[in-house]
């Protein structure tokens, strides 16, 4: 169940609801004349949210080179990344 708070109460109580977010790890909406307005969360959980939506961009990315046959042998892309950590050294 979503918490849901008016923006009088991010005004008069910005610490409580800073404090539920960074407790839960959940956003906080915030209603503006009775409807949604904001959606109020962590830099935290801002933070692990972006990278999910970045790691589920690259998994589709790699499904799509899957489906175009833009693959390499498996044993190819360990040798080519051991290659680059030896460079970098």
């Amino acid at each position: 169940m979503p918490t849901i708070k008016s923006s009088a109460d991010l005004r008069n109580g910005y610490n409580d609801i800073s404090n539920f977010c960074h407790e839960y790890n959940e956003p906080v909406f915030i209603t503006k004349n009775g409807k949604g307005d904001l959606a109020v969360m962590s830099i935290e959980t801002y933070d692990k949210l972006v990278g999910r939506f970045e790691l589920y961009n690259l998994i589709n990315e790699g499904l799509s080179d899957i489906e175009k046959g833009d693959v390499i042998p498996a044993s190819d892309a360990i040798s080519s990344i051991r290659k680059r950590r030896k460079n970098e050294v």
